[in-house]
């Protein structure tokens, strides 16, 4: 078993909080972790995997049980479905960003908009991480995984996986458990072969961050540079000198409302449409007509709302803090909450709970953290 000394987690989560665990395990092989994986199982207790820690947000009390952490990494290259296409199975403990630096070299498309997430391949699937328009769930093709429920490594098709936003079903909610407890040992991506040329941009949501027009072409690489150099202006691409970083990203999911409570938002508080807008054709046999047509069917379309704005809107600016607190929101984008030196779980919880309040008394919705929470509630 690849035991190491235990550690206080807030040195290895970016949020900077966390206890010592009671053990610590590093996996740097598939099978070291699957044998640490069903070892901990057997024995019972408390356990958690621990990839890059980006998406954690760890209590001050010591954790009392075992805390594994991936570190496996390689890229094996494998053939397309298509001739334009290629597959790269990705090992679980790869860093993320390393990942989209070597797709952007091989002249591969797919995740590039993706560039400067923290964390690790294996976590990315959980939550279905995405940025500027992409999601992993529009390239992922498969994950290998360790099944909590029968002990036996098995490789589960996307399909299978419920990705959804920010969502799938490994992630475990606030105040749920997960649908299908795994752990994932590999994921695989289908990738398009573009190469190093400059080519138009498709998705309107990446052209409209990057400030490009329909028509206009660009490379990879250029994507790649603009979408980091945007995230640092936001603080989020992690930084040791830059408190601005020191957190776990977005804090609050944005919200996903029905259409009919996001008109009762204001006007200016951005929306988007979660699914198309699409006729409904339907088909009636000739001599079935009797005259009369029946009414459309009446669809609950969802929308994403802004949960940046609904923070500032309720009276909430970018650097807020409580006096004397450790904890505050970025200076450079209200939806991260910061740890500016030392701060503890507690105070980044406080604040967490005010900013959860100050919108739902403005109007009307609880954010949900984003984060998943260990030994820390809300």
């Amino acid at each position: 078993m690849p035991e190491v000394d235990a550690v206080p987690l807030a040195r290895l989560t970016t949020l900077r909080t966390g206890g010592q665990p009671a053990r610590l395990i590093e996996a740097t092989t598939t099978d070291e972790l699957v044998a640490a994986v069903r070892e901990v199982w057997a024995e019972g207790g408390a356990w958690f995997v621990l990839g890059g820690g980006s998406n954690l947000f760890v209590g001050d009390e010591p954790f009392d049980g075992t805390v594994i952490r991936v570190r496996t990494t390689g890229i094996d290259e494998l053939p397309g479905s298509r001739p334009d296409t290629v597959r790269l199975r990705v090992q679980a403990g790869h860093d993320w960003d390393a990942f989209v630096a070597e797709t952007v070299a091989r002249g591969y498309a797919g995740v590039e908009a993706m560039s400067g997430i923290p964390g690790t391949v294996g976590a990315a699937p959980v939550q279905n991480v995405g940025a500027y328009g992409q999601e992993v769930v529009q390239t992922l093709v498969e994950v290998e995984l360790l099944d909590e429920s029968t002990g036996e490594v098995s490789t589960v098709p996307a399909v299978e996986l419920g990705l959804g936003f920010r969502t799938s079903v490994f992630k475990h909610h606030y105040g749920s458990v997960p649908e299908r407890p795994a752990v994932i040992l590999s994921a695989t991506f289908e990738l398009e072969r573009v190469g190093d040329d400059a080519r138009p941009i498709a998705g309107a949501q990446l052209r409209g961050a990057l400030g490009l027009d329909a028509d206009e072409a660009v490379s990879l690489r250029w994507i790649r540079d603009h979408v980091l150099a945007t995230r640092a202006r936001k603080g989020m691409v992690l930084d040791a000198e830059d408190p601005d970083t020191w957190s776990a990203g977005s804090f609050f999911q944005n919200a996903i409302v029905s259409e009919s409570f996001a008109r009762t938002l204001p006007e200016a508080c951005p929306k988007w449409p979660m699914a198309p807008e699409i006729d409904p054709v339907t088909v009636i046999p000739l001599a079935a007509f009797d005259g009369i047509l029946p009414p459309p069917p009446v669809e609950r379309r969802e929308v994403k709302v802004s949960a940046a704005w609904l923070i500032e809107n309720a009276g909430l600016s970018r650097g807020f803090r409580f006096p004397r607190s450790r904890a505050g929101l970025s200076t450079k984008h209200t939806l991260a909450l910061t740890n500016r030196g030392e701060a503890t779980a507690a105070e980044i919880a406080q604040l967490a709970r005010f900013v959860q309040q100050r919108v739902q008394a403005e109007f009307g919705l609880l954010l949900q953290p984003e984060p998943v929470l260990v030994n820390v509630e809300l």
